[in-house]
Parts: structure tokens; C-alpha cells; sequence
């Protein structure tokens, strides 16, 4: 079996680091220079960093912070929330982020994913899905922190952020996050059979064993350091 990146993120709320169950419900859960430094100690394969407020408060990404964190942090860091410009991720790009995700902005001016990659290669851009489930069994995806609808399905969403340049899905199951109760399969296959480029499962993170039937995907993300292996390298099997 081909070898799963594991990817954990640190969610930034306001003041602090913060987990939370279906978009909601958020609760602090610490300081996120910490959390960067237990991450380096289990070898994790890359690192997300996602400023859920910048986008609804109409705030630009805290350079300063990921700045900081860029500093301490061992493996790639992939940064997002606020993002709305070119000029964001060249900055982002040189304070330390490896990769720059984008969510409301790639739905509201996808030209952006384009005018990214063409700046500064696809192997940086990562447009990221948030995808809740209808009453018929269909998908929706939304923007600003899943506050709205995108009028797109994911599977769409991804296949026109590929045809932009993007180098990667980062596709979150609103219903499934912070449940532990396993990744949405049927979301990440269908997200995953329609794009040729790497798709990241994100949303449910529980025991390994609900790990397998995942889909294409070649990444699993996690919101809890306690579904992270003392080393991750090990765990990224599952």
C-alpha cells in the first residue's frame, strides 16, 4: 500500500487554537506554538494551519503568527484563512508557509487559483472543500467557515479548481468533524474520482481501523493530537 501523508491542523479561533464538532461548539484548546512543538516530536508528515475567523471578519491573514510558527515548525506547513489575494500568498510564501490553502475565495473569484499558479507553480495552491451533506444524499459545499452555501457540489468545486491549476483537494466533512465516528468514504471517493490531483480526507479522524475504504486519497487529516501516533510515519499506514 502506497505510504498516507498524515496531516494534523491546528484550527485558530480569536485568541487561540480551538476544536470544535460540525463548524460548532468551539472550544479552546491551547496555544498553537505548543502544538507545533508535539508535532515535531511525532514526525508528522506535513502541518495545517487554518485561521477559521480572517475570511468571516474580513481580516488578511496573520502573517506575524505563521511567521512564528513557520520558524519552529519541521515539516511543510500548509497555511489558510483570509487568503483573498495574490499579494497574501506571496507573503505567506515568504514568512515560511510551503503551500497556501484557499476556501471562500476560490468559490467567489476562482481566477485567483489560476493567477496563484501561474506565480507560483500548483504544487502550492490547495483549495480547500467543506462539503455537508443534503436530505437526498447529494453534497453541498460551503464557504466562510460553513456558514454559506457555494451552489456547487464538491466533486464540481474540485473539478474546476483543478482545471485552474490547483495542486490539491483539502476536503473537510462538516458533518463528520470532530465526531471521531471515521471519514466520510462516499464523499472522498466521489471527490477523488473526479480529480486526478491528490485529495486530502479531513473531518471525522477516529480509531485506524476506520482508516481503510478511503477512497483514492493519499492524505488523512487529523484535528486531534491524540489521533496521531507517537510517530506518524507508523500510523500513516492505517
Amino acid at each position: 500500500m502506497p505510504k498516507i501523508r498524515v496531516m494534523p491542523t491546528l484550527l485558530f479561533k480569536d485568541v487561540g487554537l480551538v476544536k470544535g464538532v460540525a463548524f460548532d461548539s468551539w472550544r479552546r484548546v491551547g496555544s498553537a506554538m505548543q502544538a507545533v512543538k508535539v508535532y515535531n516530536m511525532r514526525e508528522v508528515d506535513e502541518l495545517v494551519y487554518l485561521d477559521i475567523t480572517a475570511t468571516n471578519d474580513g481580516r488578511p491573514p496573520d502573517f506575524e503568527t505563521v511567521d512564528d510558527l513557520a520558524d519552529e515548525c519541521f515539516m511543510p506547513l500548509t497555511v489558510g484563512g483570509g487568503v483573498r489575494t495574490v499579494e497574501h500568498v506571496r507573503r505567506l510564501l515568504k514568512v515560511g508557509a510551503d503551500k497556501v490553502a484557499i476556501n471562500s475565495a476560490a468559490v467567489e473569484h476562482p481566477a485567483l487559483i489560476r493567477e496563484i499558479a501561474d506565480r507560483f507553480g500548483s504544487q502550492c495552491v490547495v483549495v480547500s472543500i467543506d462539503a455537508r451533506r443534503r436530505s437526498d444524499g447529494t453534497y453541498e459545499s460551503y464557504t466562510h467557515s460553513g456558514r454559506r452555501p457555494a451552489g456547487r457540489s464538491p466533486a464540481v468545486l474540485a473539478k474546476d479548481a483543478q482545471a485552474m491549476g490547483a495542486g490539491e483537494v483539502l476536503l473537510t466533512s462538516i458533518d463528520r468533524d470532530g465526531t471521531m465516528q471515521g471519514y466520510d468514504v462516499e464523499l472522498t471517493r466521489l471527490v477523488s474520482d473526479a480529480v486526478s490531483i491528490p485529495v486530502i480526507a479531513s473531518g471525522g479522524a477516529g480509531t485506524y481501523a476506520q482508516h481503510g475504504g478511503r477512497g483514492r486519497t493519499p492524505a488523512l487529516l487529523a484535528r486531534d493530537a491524540r489521533r496521531v501516533p507517537g510517530s506518524a510515519r507508523a500510523g500513516s499506514r492505517l
